[in-house]
């Protein structure tokens, strides 16, 4: 064997007797992976408030959402390939303080600027915090039912802070200001922060020689980075744009160039053989189109109900509560039947699920209503969501050896939120063609039409990764 390879530190104790204290450390990593996806989101029904106190230049307000997205997306690999060797509670911690202070700077920010600096800031940590606590998790629970029912609630909090952004983001702006956005995760963190000693235990990947791949680490960053820059600027500037193409074909060269340096380091940051796994490779693929569905289809429907329907930030962020409620329902029933019957079936029907929803969206009319028009998709788009994201993370993180549970859950929590920077900026090029008619309601209501139309083709493009690439439990 390699003196480089990396080996992880065991106690044939703790092995044979699981830690009584990890339901209640699954609760605190649950809470984080919560506060860090949501947050993703959450600054969408704000932005308008944004935009009006700190004077932001036409356009330049999305920046407050892009600017995480780019740091989150860009810092990811690293961030999950750094707990392992530095000490996955250390990491976590050092992540949720760095989360607190950028949360306060982010409430407090005077300017436009400083926010989206604060933003990039809550960005990084949120890439050190959330693959982290998922890298914690694998090395907390055993591989088998109890890993996967571990996983399910895992999902579960992370299909509801998916979808609950609106939910959030809409009263707080509305009762106390775009500000309390922010400062809601103070409280969170400062809990997170004092009881990760007490309930976390530290562990590590041990290697002969501590060697960081530093080569690894620059390229991977820049190129995800760049492709999540050249994303997110694509809906303004076109997607073929000169800009946009270069920065797409630069990440792209940039990845080739990982793969090189990943061949012939002696300690990778990425070790290339884990891409061996089909259901790591399948599980990723599902949560990147899931992700392009779900961020897409939120974002369209938010705007459908705000500029055709008139609803008030406040009134539609309330009325979205049956998709995280049914997002949970579909996590729950999805990790009962993982263990039995394997990812496959449940990813099938999870994307299913999330297609109909679409399918039903795409009824939606410029005199219409909430429940007859919107309602009924949410309710059956919630559990597809919740399913197929538990099927595919069990997918992805299934067999992964515990010296590379942190890589593994990088490239996991980064699949989903880059399918869903992808998904927006997609639906986002796809509605501007279609709202230059004489009668702007029903221009617009057409667009949306499309993106759902949209959605649907990635619920199918993720239904047949499923099919083919997934496959059942091993036992």
């Amino acid at each position: 064997m390699d003196d480089s390879e990396p080996r992880t530190q065991h106690r044939p104790d703790a092995e044979q007797q699981p830690d009584p204290r990890r339901w209640r450390a699954l609760a605190l990593l649950c809470a984080a992976d919560f506060m860090v996806i949501l947050d993703a989101q959450i600054v969408i029904l704000a932005l308008p408030s944004i935009q009006r106190d700190l004077g932001f230049p036409g356009g330049g307000e999305q920046w407050v959402m892009s600017a995480y997205l780019l740091a989150f997306g860009g810092l990811l690999l690293l961030g999950g390939r750094s707990a392992d060797l530095l000490g996955r509670r250390r990491m976590f911690m050092a992540g949720t303080a760095l989360f607190l202070v950028s949360s306060l700077l982010c409430g407090f920010a005077w300017t436009g600027g400083v926010l989206i600096v604060a933003r990039v800031l809550q960005g990084i940590s949120a890439a050190i915090m959330a693959p982290t606590a998922l890298s914690i998790l694998m090395t907390t629970f055993a591989e088998g039912s109890e890993r996967n029912k571990a996983l399910g609630i895992w999902s579960a909090v992370g299909g509801i802070g998916a979808t609950a952004a609106l939910l959030i983001g809409g009263p707080l702006t509305s009762w106390l200001g775009w500000e309390w956005i922010f400062f809601i995760n103070v409280p969170v963190a400062l809990a997170l922060f004092g009881l990760s000693p007490v309930l976390l235990r530290e562990s590590r990947a041990l290697t002969r020689e501590r060697h960081f791949d530093l080569a690894g680490a620059v390229t991977v960053t820049a190129a995800l980075a760049l492709l999540v820059y050249a994303v997110v600027e694509a809906p303004h500037i076109g997607w073929s744009h000169g800009r946009t193409v270069g920065l797409l074909c630069l990440s792209a060269l940039l990845i080739a160039v990982f793969a090189l340096v990943e061949s012939r380091s002696a300690a990778p940051l990425a070790p290339l053989r884990i891409f061996r796994s089909r259901a790591l490779v399948g599980g990723n693929l599902v949560l990147i189109l899931l992700g392009m569905a779900a961020w897409g289809m939120s974002l369209t429907v938010s705007q459908y109900a705000q500029q055709v329907l008139g609803y008030s930030a406040l009134l539609f962020g309330l009325s979205t509560a049956v998709m995280p409620v049914m997002a949970a329902v579909g996590s729950v029933a999805g990790q009962a039947v993982v263990t039995r019957t394997g990812p496959r079936s449940v990813a099938v029907v999870g994307m299913a699920l999330t297609g109909i929803g679409c399918l039903l969206l795409t009824q939606v009319a410029t005199d219409g209503s909430y429940f007859g028009d919107i309602f009924l998709g949410l309710l059956v788009f919630g559990p597809g969501l919740g399913a197929a994201f538990v099927a595919a993370s069990v997918a992805s993180l299934a067999g992964v050896a515990e010296q590379e549970s942190g890589l593994a859950s990088g490239l996991n929590t980064a699949s989903f939120q880059i399918g869903g920077a992808f998904g927006v900026a997609v639906l986002s090029t796809v509605a501007v063609p279609r709202t230059g008619a004489a009668d702007p309601l029903a221009a617009l209501t057409e667009g949306f039409r499309t993106d759902f139309a949209a959605s649907i083709g990635f619920s199918a493009a993720g239904l047949l990764v499923a099919l083919l690439l997934l496959g059942r439990a091993r036992r």
